[in-house]
């Protein structure tokens, strides 16, 4: 399938679009500025007229699905809000998570001083992860989270709330990106030479997508690959922080 720095195309028919959003890749328009690459104007650069059925956060990457058609739109869009749509995403987090699988359940509010965050709160609207873990490491977990339901950045205050936040979260954890330096001893630099990071961005991936064709009514089954950065990340914790 084809292949470019924003996003792969994993498939497409006359119905759907099933796509790897790459990060730093918006999935809509930015409001302010229309300029700014974004997923919906890029596939309708290819394939004509796109109606955008969820959104990822422009940081996260991975697996996404547009419709092609008004109708597809329809039909998707019920599959999501009726939460027939089973949607797993991989994260890496802060700390050691001791449970193997556990539930989330804490509801969410939009943050009344900062309308762009959302705080845990009883009278937020019912919000459910759950949560497997798939890989320990010294400093870290990879974890396997399972939406039920879909508020605005329900993994990131989910994971920050049980105190094991995105290992990259400037928002809702404690570190803008991750280097080398913070788990390898004796770690030097050249003078003049500047650490890049292993990733600087949420440590967050779209991983899967599960949900009926919108005309067949097949059940269908997606899965998109780790980008670059965080198959780095996962080799370093697995060298130097097991």
């Amino acid at each position: 399938m084809k292949h470019n720095k924003l996003y792969e195309i994993i498939a497409y028919d006359d119905d759907i679009v099933v796509v790897n959003k790459s990060s730093g890749v918006l999935s809509i328009p930015d409001r302010f500025d229309k300029t700014i690459p974004n997923l919906r104007v890029l596939l309708e650069e290819k394939f004509g007229r796109i109606w955008v059925v969820h959104r990822l956060d422009k940081e996260t990457s991975g697996i996404m699905v547009f419709a092609r058609n008004p109708e597809s739109h329809k039909n998707l869009s019920q599959q999501f809000e009726s939460q027939e749509v089973n949607k797993i995403y991989h994260a890496v987090v802060s700390g050691w998570i001791l449970q193997d699988e556990f539930e989330i359940d804490i509801p969410l509010l939009t943050d009344p001083s900062n309308p762009s965050r959302t705080i845990p709160s009883a009278r937020g609207k019912e919000a459910l992860t759950l949560v497997r873990v798939l890989e320990r490491f010294s400093i870290a977990t990879l974890i396997e989270c399972k939406l039920v339901t879909g508020r605005h950045h329900q993994i990131r205050v989910h994971c920050s709330a049980i105190g094991n936040p995105l290992l990259v979260d400037e928002i809702y954890g404690n570190n803008e990106a991750f280097f080398l330096s913070h788990i390898k001893r004796r770690y030097n630099l050249k003078k003049g030479e500047e650490e890049k990071p292993i990733i600087s961005r949420l440590t967050l991936h779209s991983y899967s997508l599960e949900f009926r064709h919108p005309r067949t009514e097949e059940l269908l089954s997606f899965t998109a690959s780790y980008p670059k950065d965080f198959l780095a990340l996962l080799s370093i914790l697995r060298k130097y922080a097991k």
